[in-house]
């Protein structure tokens, strides 16, 4: 299968041109304190299990990382705290921090 060099050059340029102006958000949304988290407790249950006695409480959580385009940090901190409330998190029975990367 052969490309045409167009198509080799758009995505040989594809990385620099995705990472011109972008600014990195990492999204941690966790469980409020006081909410149950039977997948914690599953997960806590099966380290104990395999011999990792040590471990006496697991909160399990979700991790994102989002890249935003043409955004100062401020900006990008904002639009990732609206989508926390409007989408990401359910701000009812979860906590989100938010990262800013530069």
């Amino acid at each position: 299968m052969a490309f045409s060099l167009k198509v080799v050059l758009a995505i040989y340029k594809a990385p620099t041109q995705f990472n011109r102006k972008s600014l990195k958000i990492q999204i941690h949304i966790t469980l409020k304190t006081g909410v149950l988290d039977p997948q914690g407790k599953a997960i806590e249950q099966s380290l104990n299990r395999i011999g990792f006695s040590e471990v006496i409480d697991v909160r399990q959580g979700k991790f994102l990382e989002l890249v935003i385009k043409d955004k100062n940090a401020e900006q990008a901190e904002s639009l990732a705290q609206e989508m926390c409330e409007k989408l990401l998190a359910n701000t009812v029975i979860e906590d989100y921090s938010i990262e800013v990367i530069v």
